[in-house]
């Protein structure tokens, strides 16, 4: 395979939402938003293009990976700028290639280059532990709420990054989708059958799970 990870430009933004689709479809809820996350991200304040990459394997693209300006408010009210990572995704054809490890790698490796300090996501700990990633909880970080839960998850880029640093997670707006929004949007698209799948109630456990 000739594998290319480059910075997205405009003219791969239909395609990249096709395959985000597809790739999201029915995952962790009934239909999906991840398309239409992206969509608008594109246009927000705190996307960060020059971290924002796809994936190509002989030519054709294959998934994404898409950076946000984040940051850690501390009990003080100070704020540490960090950046997160969301969607990221790989065309159902190819799983089970690697590419997604490439793509997650490779934007790490450029993050550090352009000296940010650390990146937080949401997601299932053991997808992304292999990556450095670890429990917010470890670095006392925690959701707005307060709670601790496990599936909020922080990697320093360089050595003592997140050091005596402890406070609550903001993630952007830009990950923020409204339900009739993204049906509109959806019409757009050839229609997909919304149903529930297993990997939906994995999901649902994962984001309420806490880390007591």
């Amino acid at each position: 395979m000739d594998i290319i990870i480059r910075n997205e430009n405009p003219k791969d933004y239909r395609i990249v939402e096709e395959i985000a689709r597809e790739a999201f479809w029915n995952l962790y809820f009934p239909g999906c938003h991840e398309h239409f996350v992206i969509h608008n991200m594109r246009k927000h304040v705190d996307f960060i293009k020059e971290l924002s990459f796809v994936i190509e394997v002989n030519g054709e693209i294959v998934g994404g990976i898409f950076y946000t300006h984040s940051k850690i408010v501390s009990k003080d009210n100070n704020e540490y700028k960090t950046i997160s990572f969301g969607p990221v995704f790989i065309s159902p054809k190819f799983h089970g290639k690697g590419l997604g490890r490439k793509l997650i790698t490779y934007s790490i490796k450029i993050a550090k280059e352009m000296g940010y300090r650390a990146i937080l996501t949401l997601g299932y700990p053991y997808h992304y532990e292999p990556y450095g990633f670890l429990s917010g909880k470890k670095y006392n970080l925690s959701m707005p709420d307060g709670k601790f839960h496990k599936g909020l998850l922080a990697l320093p880029l360089y050595e003592g990054a997140l050091d005596n640093i402890s406070g609550y997670v903001v993630f952007s707006e830009a990950l923020e989708a409204n339900d009739d929004e993204v049906n509109e949007f959806d019409k757009s698209f050839p229609p997909k059958e919304k149903k529930f799948q297993e990997s939906q109630l994995e999901y649902e456990m994962t984001i309420s799970m806490l880390d007591e």
